[in-house]
């Protein structure tokens, strides 16, 4: 199955002398994984920053194996926020929640925008909020939404 989409880097693994397993969040397809050929070249390496929005082709030829990346940078996100340490830290701290917490293959359409609008207005200055807020729908999405009447009923 070949395909292609924009996504973001959610985490990349070193494999052998100069491939990356890399896994990518995209709004079509979810999270995918593959291997970038060639990702540990001073090209490529560069732009295969955490939650950088990158353009992925990829390629599989049999369903049971890991497919393959050719990747090109669309939106260098992370280097923007190098010299700042919160928001580096928001990032990751990104990356590593929706790799951690979304499955391979499922779209979440609404999760992938709710995304693509925080890092579009991560240069305000209530960035923080909006992170916040980005977090408590990410936990509805996935189902795991609060119900404040009900704690407040409890309460009571």
């Amino acid at each position: 199955m070949n395909w292609q989409d924009e996504g973001f880097l959610l985490s990349k693994t070193k494999f052998r002398e100069n491939a990356n397993i890399i896994n990518v969040f995209t709004s079509k397809y979810g999270k995918m994984s593959g291997i970038v050929y060639g990702g540990n070249s001073r090209k490529i390496r560069n732009y295969l920053q955490l939650s950088n929005k990158i353009f992925v082709f990829h390629n599989i030829k049999n369903t049971n194996k890991i497919g393959y990346f050719k990747t090109e940078l669309v939106d260098p996100i992370s280097p923007k926020y190098f010299n700042n340490n919160k928001k580096t830290s928001a990032l990751l701290s990104i990356a590593s929640i929706l790799n951690i917490l979304l499955p391979e293959s499922q779209p979440y359409k609404n999760i992938y925008k709710s995304l693509n609008d925080l890092l579009k207005n991560f240069d305000r200055n209530d960035w923080i909020i909006l992170y916040l807020f980005w977090e408590l729908n990410l936990i509805k999405e996935l189902g795991f939404g609060l119900n404040f009447d009900d704690l407040k009923n409890q309460i009571n």
